[in-house]
């Protein structure tokens, strides 16, 4: 897969090109969602099922924006995460905090070659299904483990710190020895 029109492009340039690109899209999606939400809001349906939709609402108001923003790393779920967010009235303020963040991820993953990734791994998917499982197991396995190795020594470094206004002086090296 080659990709001609970016050659010889600063970086810069590919990646704000692609930022507006996630940012066109998606507020795309989410007005189009807000459409149907409101269509929704008027018909027979929302009559039948009330309460049921305005406690939908709150609970995408207050769960919805980490959803939103982790969504630009999915494929085949984001329009659809957008479209809810949408329909739901998720407020516009708090979609916009979350999609800023997920939009530039997304251009970052992109324009730093995450689709040079993807394609190398379709291709081995491509000829090797197995290899390629194996390759994505091994993947996620790194990550977690790279996430347990962290959690501990921010747990350790935590726990080694004296407490916050703790009023006992911090012990050196010195102070212990005499």
């Amino acid at each position: 897969m080659e990709y001609g029109f970016l050659e010889g492009r600063p970086f810069w340039i590919v990646y704000a090109a692609l930022f507006a690109i996630a940012f066109a899209r998606t507020q795309t999606i989410y007005w189009i969602g807000r459409g149907v939400g409101a269509g929704l809001h008027r018909s027979r349906l929302a009559e039948r099922i009330g309460d049921r939709i305005a406690r939908a609402e709150r609970l995408i108001n207050r769960f919805g924006p980490p959803v939103v923003t982790v969504s630009y790393a999915t494929v085949g779920v984001q329009s659809a995460i957008h479209l809810a967010a949408g329909a739901m009235r998720m407020a516009f303020w708090r979609y916009l905090v979350a999609m800023l963040p997920g939009c530039a991820g997304w251009a970052a993953i992109y324009s730093l070659g995450g689709l040079a990734v993807i394609s190398v791994w379709w291709e081995l998917f491509l000829r090797s299904p197995y290899l390629a499982a194996g390759a994505a197991v091994l993947v996620l396995a790194a990550a977690a483990g790279a996430a347990v190795l962290i959690r501990r020594r921010r747990r350790a470094a935590a726990d080694t710190s004296p407490a916050v206004g703790s009023d006992e002086p911090e012990q050196t090296e010195d102070s212990r020895t005499r």
